[in-house]
């Protein structure tokens, strides 16, 4: 019997010494404010029981971490047809880089960098009457929470400052890769991105992803096909251009978001999410990565 909780206890002390935590992302004026020294760490397992240490249950914004859950949205609304307008391959470039979506054509690496988001924003868009507000419910819903909510103020600091993402967005609109105006899709594609929760939370919302697509609650939102494509995305498309030296040191297919969360998980085991707002070159969070690195080798639990 794995003692979860102390060593979730060892990680959280081991983080309140680390000296380099990494620089926040102050390109969004909103996550600029926030304090440096916050570090949280949560994880539930197959049998419901939860486990924390430090700030695992103070909000954040989530920013990329939501792409798996539009991906997911989409997905279950319009099935396989998803794949013609992006692709399934690791990047190898910055979330935000453009290069790629010239030389393939208007058709994004994967749906986890930002314009793979963006083609996603503009399926949801076509398919939802009301967007915004029906997104909110599928999330509140996987999680069974109805406290998850948009950050407005970090929604409209993205706007300000978007500039890359309108490029994406008018670039694929060039291409014919999307459908809706620009203007629409974004305002969608930044309150996606803004929404706001904890550790806790995370690890409720993202239980279906080691759970077969079932939540909390046993109800089921992904087939067993769709969670098995969502989380090899993940594994191979969830770090950026890092993706390869998180499964080589953690080992765990994943989500990060430059607001300092990850969210990780071993199906059929646990789902553990972490927050540190220190990001390292690749713009995922340092001490994130080393908390979960030290999580994996203690447990020895990893899907290699």
């Amino acid at each position: 019997m794995i003692d979860f909780q102390s060593i979730l206890t060892s990680i959280n002390k081991a983080a309140s010494k680390e000296k380099d935590r990494g620089k926040i992302a102050d390109y969004i004026p909103e996550l600029a404010k926030i304090d440096l020294e916050n570090f949280g760490i949560h994880l539930i397992d197959t049998q419901q029981n939860t486990y924390s240490a430090g700030n695992s249950d103070e909000k954040f914004s989530i920013q990329s971490i939501s792409k798996v859950l539009s991906l997911s949205m989409a997905l279950g609304l319009i099935g396989e047809k998803l794949w013609e307008r992006v692709d399934v391959e690791p990047s190898g470039d910055p979330f935000n880089h453009l290069s790629l979506l010239e030389l393939e054509n208007g058709i994004p690496r994967n749906p986890l960098i930002n314009p793979g988001a963006i083609v996603i924003a503009d399926i949801l868009v076509s398919q939802l009457e009301h967007p915004k507000e029906e997104f909110l419910a599928f999330v509140q819903n996987i999680a069974n929470d109805d406290t998850i909510a948009y950050d407005v103020d970090v929604a409209k600091s993205e706007k300000r400052t978007g500039f890359r993402n309108f490029a994406a967005a008018n670039l694929l609109k060039s291409y014919g890769n999307l459908n809706n105006d620009v203007d629409v899709v974004l305002d969608f594609y930044f309150h996606q991105c803004s929404l706001s929760m904890s550790c806790a939370q995370l690890t409720n919302t993202f239980y279906m992803f080691m759970n077969h697509g079932k939540c909390r609650r046993n109800n089921t939102f992904l087939t067993t096909t769709q969670v098995k494509r969502i989380n090899a995305i993940m594994l191979t498309c969830g770090f950026y251009d890092e993706a390869g030296e998180f499964a080589f040191e953690v080992g765990l297919p994943g989500k990060s978001g430059v607001g300092g969360g990850i969210v990780a998980f071993l199906p059929n085991k646990f789902c553990v999410a972490t927050w540190s707002p220190g990001l390292n070159p690749k713009g995922n969070s340092k001490l994130g990565m080393l908390a979960l690195e030290k999580l994996t080798t203690e447990t020895e639990l990893s899907i290699f």
